[in-house]
């Protein structure tokens, strides 16, 4: 005869060492982990958003611990001394963090197409100038030259807005951009709406996540935060 069970209750807490898992449910997709960007070379050019300058920085040194970083200026931050910074002061900065002389010509910018230099290039900051001349296929300055000899390899090119007119003159540029192969955007928002309401700024802390993103053939979501 079967042994009568008995309708005490047992404590899950008196189970030692019980791990409960939740089963997701069926409709539920697993996140796929990324892998953090290692041993990729990184073109990390500069345009003349000076306010962002302190923002950058701490992006470039993220970016430098795993990977070759190499900077390139435009003239206007290779040459112009702000009330941000002086030009010798950033270069001496950027140079200590990547351990490179920044690329401050065009001619030493034009290799970067036929030796396929980089995996990616990020222009960061983006000037509403540099996003009216990249939309037109207009190149006089080392950045912009970087970023058509870049784009010629079909390799990606991540662009982080910086300008007060992206709601005005600059939003029909960034429009046709987003609609270009191999382009992407940092995500942006409206930095200061209230005093400045056509201004946008790239959110400096996923600068990482775009270019892994980019890196995948994706732009990473939302664009406009």
């Amino acid at each position: 005869m079967a042994e009568k069970l008995s309708n005490t209750t047992v404590p899950v807490t008196t189970i030692p060492n019980l791990e409960v898992k939740r089963i997701p449910d069926s409709d539920q997709q697993t996140k796929e982990v990324n892998t953090p960007m290692k041993e990729k070379k990184i073109g990390f050019a500069v345009t003349g958003s000076y306010c962002t300058f302190s923002r950058i920085l701490p992006q470039m040194e993220r970016l430098s611990i795993e990977n070759e970083v190499i900077p390139i200026f435009s003239y206007a931050v290779a040459e112009a001394d702000t009330r941000f910074y002086k030009a010798a002061d950033f270069f001496e900065d950027v140079m200590r963090i990547t351990g490179k002389r920044p690329i401050t010509s065009i001619v030493d910018a034009e290799p970067i197409g036929p030796e396929r230099l980089l995996d990616v290039l990020i222009i960061a900051p983006c000037t509403g100038n540099t996003l009216s001349k990249l939309a037109n296929a207009i190149t006089d300055t080392p950045v912009l030259m970087a970023a058509k000899a870049h784009i010629r390899n079909d390799r990606p090119v991540v662009i982080a807005v910086s300008t007060n007119d992206a709601l005005s003159g600059s939003a029909k540029n960034i429009g046709a951009l987003l609609n270009y192969r191999n382009v992407f955007f940092v995500p942006m928002r409206q930095d200061d709406p209230f005093t400045k309401e056509r201004s946008m700024v790239a959110d400096y802390s996923k600068v990482y996540e775009t270019l892994e993103a980019a890196l995948e053939g994706r732009q990473l979501q939302p664009i406009f935060i």
